[in-house]
């Protein structure tokens, strides 16, 4: 397994002033960072992937979706729109050498319908979905669908809803992602739950219950590492967490108070957890 860091914890627009950060990230011993994909120039997003390789550091994407482009609208033009946004953001992923590209990638973070998903909403989105990932494969980029819980969202809220959409996206350039956060939420058995859709999972956020420093919460780490380990899982693993240095991404969030004492410990404290997770997970399945 792969070890990064997201970088949504300092900024949604990585630039030259978080030179530092990334150096310390590498040095603390993380092999990549997930890069927010949400504005900028491919002239940017070109010298990241540059500063990135001098580094020595893997990538990783994220971004999320707006009412304007929605995966699942009814609106033709509207999922065109989608479409054009999603190509954009893999294209701007491709100049930094991102691995994946994760997110709520179905549908606008935050909009609910009063219901639940129909099915007309899931096959506009399966269509959109075989466009996007068609250009994902071209880009060498694998898509990662990450369901949320039931207050961020209504279309996609467990593992079992999403390994059933992505099987009928049915491209192998689309995978799901398991967060433990939305997990620890909605799945009763969230061991089970991630060992059936080990087919389908490319990516994994570790993220605390209360978005703050992995370890310090409720989250079933134990079982969580020993079914990673279990099911031979060795692609990403991405540290999650949320703080008030961005307030439309703390509104968003919904992080009104400190989580943490400062983002280095998040860092320094969760990568040295995961690292003891993984080890005892192995001694665990013996």
């Amino acid at each position: 397994m792969k070890i990064g860091m997201n970088l949504l914890l300092w900024t949604a627009n990585v630039t030259e002033a978080h030179d530092p950060l990334l150096m310390d990230l590498k040095k603390t011993g993380y092999e990549g960072v997930e890069i927010p994909v949400f504005e900028g120039t491919s002239e940017a997003y070109k010298s990241l992937g540059v500063k990135l390789s001098d580094i020595g550091l893997g990538s990783t994407a994220v971004t999320v979706m707006t009412p304007e482009a929605s995966p699942i609208s009814p609106d033709a033009k509207v999922r065109q729109a989608a479409v054009d946004r999603l190509k954009w953001v893999l294209d701007r992923g491709a100049e930094f050498k991102a691995e994946v590209l994760c997110g709520p990638l179905h549908s606008p973070l935050g909009v609910f319908s009063g219901t639940g998903s129909t099915r007309d909403e899931r096959l506009w989105g399966i269509e959109t979905f075989h466009q996007v990932a068609d250009h994902a494969a071209e880009r060498k980029i694998t898509l990662a669908v990450e369901y949320l819980n039931r207050f961020e969202n209504y279309f996609l809220t467990t593992a079992a809803d999403t390994k059933a959409w992505v099987d009928e996206i049915n491209h192998p350039a689309c995978g799901m992602m398991w967060d433990t956060f939305h997990a620890h939420i909605e799945e009763k058995d969230s061991p089970a739950a991630l060992e059936a859709v080990r087919d389908k999972l490319v990516h994994v956020h570790l993220s605390e219950n209360d978005r703050g420093t992995p370890g310090t919460g409720q989250v079933r780490w134990d079982e969580t590492f020993t079914t990673l380990k279990k099911i031979k899982y060795d692609r990403w693993v991405v540290i999650e967490a949320f703080g008030r240095a961005l307030p439309d991404l703390a509104a968003a969030t919904r992080v009104w108070r400190d989580l943490f004492n400062q983002p280095e410990d998040v860092y320094h404290d969760g990568l040295a957890f995961i690292r003891n997770g993984l080890g005892q997970a192995i001694s665990n399945i013996r």
